[in-house]
């Protein structure tokens, strides 16, 4: 796999990871869980996006 579509595969489970988390942190009325989850889902998000940059590039 191209390490473009590996980050944007990549990034696009940590958003959904991190979704999941910032969830179960509101359900569980965790704070920090829901704060886990919403620097896991940002993350995602710009390793997703670096993998759209390697791809436009053919790295």
């Amino acid at each position: 796999m191209k390490s473009g579509t590996k980050d944007q595969a990549e990034g696009k489970l940590h958003k959904v990871k991190g979704k999941l988390k910032e969830i179960a942190g509101k359900l569980s009325n965790n704070p920090k869980l829901k704060a886990e989850g919403t620097d896991e889902k940002i993350t995602g998000k710009v390793q997703e996006k670096i993998g759209q940059v390697k791809k436009v590039l053919g790295k």
